[in-house]
C-alpha cells in the first residue's frame, strides 16, 4: 500500500471534493495524511486520514487575481518549513495538491516525490485561460495594486532563495499542473474539454456520503422543493435572499433558503412555506429539489447536475460567470445578473425553469454524464495507477496510465 499526502488551501470548495477521495484511499488501505488549516481538521479526520494542520493564521483566500497571487505566495513562504518537516516524517509516495496550492509542487520537488494536481474549479489552458494567466489585464491590475504586486514578488524571491521552485509557474498560480491532473467534473460539462491533453482526468463530481443532519426537518418538505443558496465565499445580503424567498414562495411546496453568513432573522417574516437556515444538507436537499438558485460555484453546480436539477445562476465573481454561461449553453438552466434581480423577474425565470421541458432534459442529460465520469472511486483509481507508474511502490499488476479523459 502507498503513503499519500494531500496539501490544500483554506477554502471549503477546494477541500470538500477531496474528502470522498481521501476516504476511499483510506478504505483501500493506504496511509493518508492531510495538510491544511485547523478549521477543517474535524471533517478531514472523519475520513480516516491523519490531519497535520498548518500553523499561523487561518484566513480564507479572496480578492482579485493579484491579491490572490500575493496571498498564495506569502502563505507558501510561511507554511513550507513545517510542511516539509511533517512530510519528511510521513515519507509519502505521492503528494496530491490543489491547483492553487503553490507549496505543493515545491514540497514535491524538495522531497523528490511525484505529485498530482486537484482541480476543483474548471481546468485551464490556452483555450480557457485562468484568472492569473499572463495578460495585459493582469499587468494593469498589478500596476494598480503596487503593494500587493510587490508583496508577491518579494514572496516569490524568498521561495526561490530557499527552495527548488522549478515546478511552480512564475505567474499563473491558479493553474498549477502536474503529470496527473484530476478535474472534478465531466467532459460533457467542462468547456473545450477536447483541448486538454491526456494528463487531465475528468473524473466527475466527487460526491460521497456526508454525516446526516438530524436537525434538518426532512419531514416538513413538500413538493415541489425549491432551493436557493449563494454559498459562503461571497456575502449575500438579506435583501437579495428575501427576494428569492418572495419570488419562489407562490411556486413551491417548500422553499429552502440557505443564508450562509447572513442571519436568517434579518430576512424578516417569511411566507409559511419558506424555510431560511444558515446551512442545509445540500446533497439531501438537491435530491428533492425541482429548482436551484445558485451563485454558480463549480462544486454547487456539479452537485446540482449530479442530481439533475435545473438552475438559475446568479454569478457573484471569480469563475462563476463562466460556469453560468456553460449552464445556459447546455440548456441546464438560466442566468441573471445580481443587479437585474427583483421578485417579479426571478419568479418569471423560475416559472420557465419549472414549466419548459428543455431545462429538465438538459439537466438530466448532464446528470448521466456526471455519474458516468466515475466520481471519487475513479479518482482513487487514477491516483493508485499513477503511484504504480512512477515506481514509488512495488505492487503486482503495475500498469501505465491509459488514454482516458
Amino acid at each position: 500500500m502507498s503513503a499519500v499526502a494531500f496539501l490544500n488551501i483554506a477554502m471549503h470548495g477546494h477541500i470538500n471534493p477531496t474528502l470522498p477521495v481521501v476516504a476511499e484511499l483510506v478504505r483501500r488501505g493506504h496511509a493518508v495524511t492531510y495538510h491544511t488549516t485547523p478549521a477543517y481538521a474535524e471533517e478531514i479526520a472523519a475520513t480516516g486520514a491523519r490531519v497535520l494542520p498548518y500553523s499561523g493564521d487561518d484566513q480564507p483566500l479572496s480578492g482579485t487575481p493579484v491579491t490572490l497571487m500575493e496571498q498564495l505566495a506569502r502563505t507558501a513562504v510561511r507554511v513550507l518549513p513545517a510542511v516539509l518537516t511533517d512530510l519528511r516524517g510521513a515519507r509519502p509516495d505521492l503528494i496530491v495538491h490543489d491547483s492553487l496550492c503553490p507549496w505543493g509542487p515545491v514540497a514535491a520537488r524538495e522531497l523528490d516525490v511525484p505529485a498530482a494536481s486537484s482541480f476543483t474549479t474548471f481546468a485551464f489552458n490556452r483555450h480557457l485561460p485562468s484568472p492569473t494567466h499572463g495578460s495585459r489585464e493582469l499587468l494593469a491590475a498589478a500596476a494598480a495594486l503596487p503593494r500587493h504586486a510587490g508583496g508577491y514578488l518579494r514572496s516569490r524571491w524568498e521561495l526561490r532563495r530557499r527552495y527548488d521552485t522549478r515546478g511552480l509557474p512564475l505567474i499563473d498560480l491558479a493553474n498549477i499542473r502536474q503529470p496527473l491532473n484530476l478535474v472534478y467534473t465531466s467532459r460533457a460539462f467542462h468547456p473545450v474539454a477536447d483541448s486538454f491533453d491526456q494528463s487531465y482526468r475528468f473524473v466527475g463530481p466527487s460526491i460521497g456520503a456526508r454525516p446526516a443532519d438530524s436537525s434538518f426537518p426532512v419531514d416538513r418538505l413538500r413538493d415541489p422543493v425549491l432551493y436557493a443558496s449563494m454559498g459562503t465565499l461571497f456575502a449575500a445580503g438579506p435583501q437579495l435572499l428575501r427576494s428569492f424567498a418572495d419570488a419562489l414562495a407562490p411556486l413551491g411546496g417548500t422553499v429552502i433558503v440557505s443564508t450562509g453568513h447572513t442571519d436568517p432573522a434579518a430576512l424578516g417574516p417569511l411566507p409559511a412555506n419558506v424555510m431560511a437556515l444558515r446551512s442545509v444538507p445540500q446533497l439531501e436537499v438537491l435530491a428533492r429539489a425541482a429548482l436551484f438558485i445558485t451563485h454558480g460555484g463549480v462544486n454547487s453546480v456539479n452537485e446540482a447536475l449530479y442530481a439533475g436539477v435545473p438552475m438559475l445562476v446568479v454569478p457573484q465573481g471569480a469563475d462563476q460567470p463562466l460556469v453560468a454561461s456553460r449552464v445556459v449553453e447546455l440548456d441546464a438552466g438560466l442566468s441573471i445578473r445580481t443587479e437585474d434581480i427583483n421578485v417579479e423577474v426571478v419568479r418569471a425565470l423560475a416559472q420557465r425553469l419549472l414549466d419548459e421541458p428543455r431545462f429538465r432534459a438538459g439537466a438530466s442529460t448532464l446528470q448521466v454524464a456526471q455519474r458516468q465520469a466515475g466520481g471519487y472511486p475513479r479518482a482513487a483509481d487514477e491516483l493508485e495507477r499513477y503511484v504504480q507508474q512512477t515506481g514509488r511502490v512495488t505492487q503486482p499488476g503495475s500498469a501505465e496510465l491509459p488514454p482516458q479523459g
